[in-house]
């Protein structure tokens, strides 16, 4: 019997692009949206998910806000547009408990926390893998991160979306077991 071995889709799994469940962790904004529309095109079967961090109603009309308001509206029209699901998952408490508490405290004592930082640890990068593994997902795709992936044996492969610009204040509070 001859066996053949399975060419690597473009994210490095031996599986059809439509049999590759990707979550696409979705601000809003370009970066995210971009790549999750160009693994659409490639017919991976993609889900965007938005974290809702903070009170939907007080953020409607604000741009640029993380993780609400207008930019949870522009997530979803993409993957509409697109043809994929989008899920909004609402962390407002968990937000606030894990991260605007201690935020405000080291601010009034007179540090210059870094949000951003305490969100990625305790927040977007813990829950959106387990979310990920929820959906039976291959490949987990914060943009911020770089794309980086768990291909075979745990391996780390860099697909030709995991070019884009990385951002220090997400690659810093990544630990081994979320990589």
């Amino acid at each position: 019997m001859v066996e053949t071995e399975t060419a690597l889709n473009s994210l490095g799994f031996a599986k059809s692009p439509a049999e590759t469940r990707v979550v696409v962790a979705m601000s809003g904004g370009v970066d995210s949206s971009v790549v999750a529309a160009q693994l659409a095109e490639e017919g991976y079967d993609v889900v965007g998910v938005t974290l809702q961090l903070y009170d939907h109603g007080a953020a409607l009309a604000k741009k640029g806000a993380c993780c609400a308001g207008l930019d949870i509206h522009d997530a979803r029209r993409v993957a509409d547009t697109m043809g994929f699901p989008h899920y909004v998952l609402d962390y407002e408490n968990l937000f606030k408990d894990a991260v605007i508490d201690e935020f405000a405290d080291s601010y009034l004592a007179g540090a210059t926390p870094v949000p951003c930082i305490r969100c990625n640890e305790r927040v977007k990068f813990k829950d959106l893998l387990e979310t990920a593994r929820d959906l039976e997902a291959v490949y987990d795709i914060p943009v911020q991160v770089s794309a980086v992936s768990h291909g075979p044996a745990d391996s780390r492969h860099s697909s030709p979306l995991a070019r884009s610009r990385p951002r220090a204040a997400s690659l810093s509070s990544r630990t081994s077991s979320l990589v």
